[in-house]
């Protein structure tokens, strides 16, 4: 795993050695002699979508070609500029112009920021390192999320959890910080996944007990049984009832914790509909930067379920 100083945007706004950048129009120089990555709030887009950014000591501009890396080609449609109103920026800064009344401007570059955030970073990872992100919209089929300077990636639906969800909406809220692995590259894009640090089966039916009583999410009636989530990467089978709907809360029996089969079998007590819980922030099992492997399934199982990076 490469050590880095690329971050999802929003990570350095705050920063000490950020915010003295901008704190004066010599500061701001200094950072353009050295070709420092920075980053402010963009307080507005104009008619012409270049974006406009609140440096504190001055203003600066972020022209619509340097908006984001594909703007110019006509590959990303300037969405991509209007939704970073009111949020980070990242940028480099390019030069200072004056107006005819003397009001000096900063020229900022995200675009920039992005070639070398690219180039120096996302070119360099390989499949099994595990980074941070941060969540910026989710759609029916996965979560985008920026993994470094602005640069989205997909986190495909069923790379969330071991436990199948209707939606993203479930796990994720936009603007939550979560860590995930980079599976495999295509066309120049990284695919991400994210089950593979939510723990293993045995992990997870660890904190579970035969004789309790617990609660959990149904998630799925098949004829032959109701599956019950305990955890992201955890569910249970319970026996089919009338009255059960998908997405309701439950609370479950465990009648037993069979790890050979890989089973934890259920009896459902109650049910119930309840407003959809806030998305609390994932509980990660590893904590590494980067898997060879994961291996899911216990060692005494009778079935193997692995993912080798």
């Amino acid at each position: 795993m490469l050590e880095t100083q690329f971050y999802p945007e929003g990570h350095r706004l705050n920063a000490p050695e950020n915010l003295a950048a901008a704190g004066s129009p010599a500061a701001l120089s200094e950072a353009m002699r050295e070709g420092r990555i920075l980053e402010a709030r963009a307080v507005m887009c104009d008619s012409a979508h270049d974006l406009i950014v609140d440096l504190g000591c001055m203003r600066g501009i972020i022209p619509r070609e340097e908006g984001a890396l594909g703007i110019r080609e006509g590959t990303v449609r300037d969405i991509a500029i209007l939704s970073r109103v009111n949020r980070p920026v990242s940028f480099i800064v390019r030069d200072f112009i004056r107006d005819g009344e003397g009001r000096v401007t900063a020229l900022l570059s995200r675009r920039a920021a992005q070639e070398r955030c690219q180039r120096e970073y996302i070119e360099r990872l390989a499949p099994g390192d595990v980074i941070p992100a941060r969540v910026t919209h989710l759609e029916p089929f996965g979560a985008f999320a920026d993994i470094g300077c602005g640069i989205p990636a997909l986190l495909p639906i069923d790379s969330i959890s071991v436990s199948r969800i209707g939606h993203p909406k479930e796990r994720f809220l936009p603007g939550m910080d979560i860590r995930v692995v980079v599976k495999s590259r295509e066309n120049g894009r990284i695919n991400l996944t994210h089950k593979e640090l939510l723990g293993t089966w045995a992990e997870n039916a660890g904190r579970f007990r035969a004789g309790e009583t617990v609660g959990g999410v149904i998630r799925s009636i098949e004829n032959y049984g109701v599956f019950v989530e305990l955890a992201p990467n955890l569910a249970g089978l319970a026996e089919t009832r009338e009255n059960i709907f998908p997405g309701q809360q439950a609370s479950v029996f465990i009648k037993s914790v069979l790890p050979q089969r890989m089973k934890v079998k259920l009896i459902i007590i109650e049910t119930f509909d309840s407003e959809p819980r806030r998305p609390q922030p994932p509980e990660y099992f590893f904590s590494g930067v980067h898997m060879e492997e994961f291996v899911y399934s216990p060692p005494e199982s009778e079935k193997l379920i692995r993912t080798v990076f």
